[in-house]
């Protein structure tokens, strides 16, 4: 993201692929809140129900099922049903783009996937092939005939054989998340006759309703597929999907929220710093720079409402921009009259300031800071959307952190995604988002059983466009620039920040909230961060400053 029209075009969720040319259209994706999503939870030891009625919605991805690799439609059923633990609320926060933001009718921007067909399904294969005229020139149907190649005794000397021969090995032992690397690599080395053999191979091994790696492997393919089209080729302007409606999307987060304790750790450990930092305050600041629905505040309300003494008087200044009015059906004031409405019932003085803009363009006068009131900052999932200093010299990840520094906070709350993809050249970014998404493909497939018929639709709009993102786009198009929390201590500190470690409260909670999910999830306590993972692939951070 950029400045903000850029904002506006791209996003963890938005236009897929991304030519550089100005004569091409621009189908990167636009920002949305990738783990970032804000859903509302009761902890209540009942457990939890919910049904999402009438989701029917008309969805596309690679398909390997059959042989040439083609894409298939697919619809979803109407009624899914989940009874994990945790009361969620009606809606939840995702981003996608408002027709009005779209620069062009043919541009496809779905909250997170960014599979696409044809106006015609049986038409695809032919476009690729065109494709792969323009990318290759005439003599590209020698991809046809290359297999026999490798078993010709007379190249057995050529080291550029030797390399067809390995690579195609692996394709032929079927090792899908090999093939995906080497094809990546091709690309990075801009050999195109490789990568095109490869992307052939790999159309017949990814499946959308197959294991994990088959399942990531159609959405990383078609993120490698996208990179390639970049090179010069307008085709994909003909290429249209269908983008499914906000309720249907806010039903699809809602379930990965259920499913994966991600968003819950989240969440529930910047509250727990929050509470802490604010347990003798009678007046209570808090701005959150990406409140979505607001859903992280409702459990935060009631649990102030108990507090000792009463509960404080609360003000949340709530910042989003445009792109979350799609998947609320509105507006902030939504949001306010939502959390207006539950404060009012648990008798909860209680303000609501909506800023409805994105961060790269907040500044002091729209945070209403007050005298009198203790204030905290909430980063939740949101800071790895500002572009950085290798992306514009405005560098608004830093310079959001020295204002908020200016406000001398109680405490400010930091979650993001674990992983190093912000700076990274292409293939390693590749290889780091194929092995993080991995981890969280695998999580969710411990939960929903591979015949879920929600499954697939969760895992196109709530996953899937984050990584094509990743993979396609480049500069101020590609929103999605995750980095470790070394880095994030690097920066807060160069803002003046000293690290708040979390309370043992807090780890105990998020103990608990654990004991309802597989034992295959670790946490991790290091250097006053808690570290929520995969096995042992670290996934999510979260750590409070002040």
């Amino acid at each position: 993201m950029g400045a903000t029209q850029q904002h506006k075009t791209s996003v963890m969720s938005g236009r897929l692929f991304c030519p550089p040319n100005q004569d091409v259209e621009t189908f990167c994706l636009p920002r949305f809140k990738t783990i970032d999503h804000h859903f509302g939870y009761n902890d209540s030891s009942q457990g939890s129900h919910f049904s999402v009625q009438n989701s029917r919605e008309l969805f596309c991805t690679l398909e390997s099922s059959s042989a040439n690799g083609s894409y298939t439609v697919y619809n979803s059923p109407s009624t899914v049903s989940f009874s994990p633990n945790g009361s969620p609320m009606s809606q939840q926060e995702s981003q996608s783009h408002p027709p009005e933001l779209h620069h062009s009718p043919d541009a496809y921007g779905s909250p997170f996937s960014g599979s696409c067909v044809t106006d015609d399904v049986n038409d695809l294969k032919h476009k690729l092939r065109e494709l792969e005229s323009v990318m290759l020139g005439p003599d590209s149907d020698f991809i046809d005939g290359i297999d026999n190649t490798f078993h010709d005794e007379t190249n057995t000397t050529s080291p550029e054989m030797d390399s067809w021969r390995l690579v195609m090995g692996a394709i032929s032992k079927g090792d899908l998340k090999q093939g995906l690397i080497d094809c990546a690599k091709a690309i990075s080395e801009n050999d195109l006759l490789m990568a095109q053999c490869l992307m052939d191979k790999l159309r017949q091994m990814v499946s959308v309703s197959g294991e994990p790696i088959q399942r990531l492997g159609a959405y990383m393919l078609e993120g490698l597929v996208a990179r390639l089209a970049s090179s010069g080729s307008s085709i994909y302007k003909s290429l249209t999907c269908k983008e499914p409606a906000s309720a249907d999307l806010l039903s699809y987060m809602h379930i990965l929220y259920e499913v994966c304790p991600y968003f819950k750790f989240g969440y529930m450990s910047a509250n727990g710093a929050i509470a802490e930092a604010m347990k003798d305050e009678s007046r209570v600041h808090i701005i959150d720079f990406q409140i979505a629905q607001g859903s992280q505040w409702l459990t935060f309300i009631q649990a102030f409402a108990a507090r000792p003494g009463g509960p404080p008087h609360i003000r949340i200044t709530g910042i989003d921009d445009s792109t979350s009015a799609y998947a609320r059906g509105g507006g902030l004031n939504i949001v306010g009259k939502r959390l207006s409405k539950l404060a009012k019932q648990f008798k909860v003085p209680f303000e609501f300031h909506a800023a409805a803009m994105s961060g790269c363009e907040v500044q002091l006068e729209h945070l209403g800071v007050r005298a009198g009131e203790a204030l905290a900052v909430n980063f939740a999932f949101m800071l790895h959307h500002m572009p950085d200093e290798s992306v514009s010299t405005m560098n608004h990840r830093d310079r959001l952190l020295r204002l908020v520094k200016s406000l001398s906070p109680k405490v400010v709350t930091l979650v993001e995604q674990e992983s190093n993809t912000n700076t990274a050249p292409f293939f390693p970014r590749f290889v780091e988002t194929l092995n993080y998404y991995t981890a969280m493909f695998e999580s969710i497939d411990m939960t929903l059983p591979r015949d879920h018929k929600e499954r697939i639709n969760v895992e196109q709009h709530c996953l899937a466009r984050d990584l094509v993102n990743i993979i396609a786009c480049e500069g101020p198009e590609r929103v999605e620039r995750h980095e470790l929390l070394g880095k994030w201590r690097s920066r807060f500190t160069m803002a003046g920040f000293t690290p708040c470690p979390l309370s043992s409260l807090v780890n105990a909670t998020i103990k608990r909230l654990l004991d309802n999910y597989c034992d295959r999830y670790s946490l991790e306590e290091r250097d006053g961060a808690l570290y929520l993972g995969w096995m042992d692939r670290d996934l999510v951070a979260s750590c409070a400053w002040k």
